[in-house]
Order: structure tokens, then C-alpha cells, then sequence
């Protein structure tokens, strides 16, 4: 189990997170929804504080969401991945992980009520730090904004 201090150093030192399951406009859907959907909030929140989030979902591959274009995996992303960020059920996170370490992602992050014990196992095996069970947005939230309201932004 990650202690505050630990997961406050991986959020301080990452500057690009991999965010798996941001939803696109489905055909007929309320593009106000978009906004409201967990991943999507979550995501603008974190873009809002200075990281760098790229949408990973196969049925929104091309589309833009947040000003950043969707990949449909994680093996499509050019550049060099802090955090992949899950928001998938537990039992796909598995191959998320193998995923992770294969781009040499530093962090796996399983958002709240996500976990799995092949996946920790996995993440462990292969020396990526693994978080489970906890929002990222939250974290941040708690871990920065409390103790210090106008921590700046993270540049690159």
C-alpha cells in the first residue's frame, strides 16, 4: 500500500499521464454528458494542473477529447508515459500492466473501486510503482491543494 508521501513524490515528479477509458460522443449522445462522464472530468482536471493526458480508448481512436487526440493503446503512444491511468474494470487491468511495463510507464494507477492481485503481482514483477483503489484527481486535491492552495503548476 502507497503512503501519502509516496504517491504526493510520483504526482510531483510525473508529467504525462496515459488515461485509459475516456469516453467519446456516442452517435445521438448529449455532448453535454461528455463532460460529466468521470474520466473526462478527471482528465481536464489533471490537464488543468499542468500534465499532459492522452485519452487511450480503441472506439474513440482519432477523435479529440480535452484538445488531445485519442490512441487506440497504450504501444501507439510516441512519447515517454509517467502514469497510465485505468479506468477500465478490474478484470482487464491485467493487460494494462503488461502494457505499462512494456512502454516503461514509472506508475500504474487503477482508479477508485478498480483493483486486482494478478495485476499488483504483475506491476511488482515488473518494477513499476502500482497504485490501486484511488483517484487520481482526489489525490491531488488532498495531497497538494489542501496542505498549499496555490501550488503552481507542474511544468515540463
Amino acid at each position: 500500500m502507497m503512503t501519502d508521501e509516496q504517491i504526493k513524490e510520483i504526482l510531483k515528479n510525473s508529467k504525462t499521464i496515459a488515461m485509459v477509458g475516456v469516453s467519446s460522443e456516442k452517435k445521438g449522445e448529449d455532448p453535454k454528458n461528455l463532460k460529466r462522464k468521470p474520466a473526462n472530468i478527471v482528465m481536464k482536471y489533471m490537464q488543468d494542473f499542468g500534465y499532459k493526458v492522452i485519452p487511450v480508448n480503441p472506439f474513440a481512436k482519432g477523435e479529440i477529447i480535452n484538445g488531445e487526440t485519442v490512441v487506440e493503446s497504450l504501444d501507439k503512444i510516441s512519447e515517454k508515459i509517467d502514469i497510465v491511468d485505468i479506468f477500465r474494470p478490474s478484470k482487464e487491468t491485467p493487460e494494462f500492466a503488461k502494457e505499462a511495463i512494456k512502454i516503461g510507464a514509472k506508475t500504474l494507477w487503477l482508479q477508485y473501486g478498480i483493483k486486482h492481485e494478478e495485476t499488483k503481482k504483475i506491476s511488482e514483477e515488473g518494477s513499476i510503482k502500482y497504485i490501486e483503489n484511488k483517484c487520481i484527481k482526489q489525490e491531488y486535491q488532498k495531497l497538494f491543494l489542501k496542505s498549499n492552495p496555490v501550488f503552481p503548476v507542474i511544468k515540463n
